[in-house]
């Protein structure tokens, strides 16, 4: 999510020096790389282009934050908590938008319901995209870190369950994975965090619905992705993704207004630097339902989780 603010806070979107910055405990009560992962990173590069803290493709152009994900629409179903990273007192409160997940929603309001507190010495978080009638605190209220806030949900600009978590020092963005201005592409730098969070350069660019297996070109410059498909149509759904290594695995599910529609998974053998694969089912004999349709694309390494894409058509 690119910045978005709860008391009209604007920052900017580059890193100072750090001086007393906040140590910060693990906002979301998830396992990592089992039930929830970091999805992107902040953006350090400030052109059009994207670069995370480790030189990597894990972020999104002009991405002011941290995202930690959930694996599901099931699992915020389950009232995953969001608590403070750090010790201070709430100084913005948001509520009451609903948990439609819109990615084109007003900027003004893109962060959905949240919480923003002040840690002293110019110091904020704030915490983006929480279910509606979650928020367990109010404005001026004093917390402690490991307070829950509300929880992980789908409110403002997005389209799947997570959180979205903002550092700010003197209204300008820090990278909590690296917070010295100097960008040192180097995974093992100190960072803010209090718990070990490990880096993984794969990752992916997309996934989506189409007809057909797609050729790769199509996939790359965006051609292959169907918003829409006829009940006759297949149903197929890719995954574009980078820098895996040899031994991962792709999981693909979907599933539609009747349920399960199909699940599987392919071995990456022989991994290049990026590639795509496909997985999908013809229609059945008497077409499939009309209705809205979810597919996720999930990479994994052994047991751990390194990344996971949603993607969603309407049959009609």
């Amino acid at each position: 999510m690119r910045r978005a603010v709860i008391a009209l806070l604007f920052a900017s979107v580059a890193a100072p020096a750090v001086a007393e910055a906040p140590k910060l405990d693990w906002p979301v009560a998830c396992d990592l790389g089992r039930t929830c992962y970091v999805e992107d990173y902040l953006d350090r590069d400030p052109t059009a282009a994207r670069r995370d803290f480790a030189c990597g493709l894990n972020t999104r152009d002009g991405h002011g934050g941290t995202d930690i994900a959930l694996l599901s629409f099931d699992a915020m179903a389950q009232s995953v908590a969001v608590t403070a990273a750090a010790p201070g007192t709430v100084i913005g409160v948001r509520d009451g938008m609903p948990d439609l997940g819109d990615p084109k929603a007003d900027p003004a309001r893109a962060c959905g319901n949240g919480v923003r507190i002040d840690h002293g010495d110019g110091w904020h978080t704030q915490y983006c995209h929480l279910k509606q009638g979650s928020i367990a605190v109010q404005t001026n209220q004093i917390v402690t870190a490991g307070a829950q806030l509300g929880e992980v949900g789908l409110s403002g600009a997005t389209n799947h369950p997570h959180l979205h978590l903002s550092l700010e020092k003197d209204g300008t963005d820090v990278d909590p994975f690296a917070p010295d201005d100097t960008l040192a592409c180097d995974v093992a730098q100190e960072g803010l965090w209090t718990l070990s969070v490990p880096y993984y350069e794969t990752g992916f660019y997309t996934a989506a619905f189409t007809d057909a297996v797609p050729a790769y070109d199509a996939v790359q410059s965006g051609a292959a992705r169907r918003t829409e498909l006829t009940p006759s149509d297949a149903l197929v759904l890719y995954g574009f993704f980078y820098l895996a290594q040899p031994g991962d695995v792709l999981h693909f599910s979907a599933h539609g207004p009747e349920g399960e529609v199909f699940a599987g998974t392919t071995a990456l053998d022989a991994p290049q630097k990026s590639q795509m694969r496909a997985y999908g089912r013809r229609a059945p004999s008497g077409g499939w339902q009309a209705g809205d349709y979810t597919g996720t694309v999930r990479l994994m390494r052994g047991q751990t989780l390194i990344g996971l894409r949603h993607a969603h058509v309407t049959v009609r």
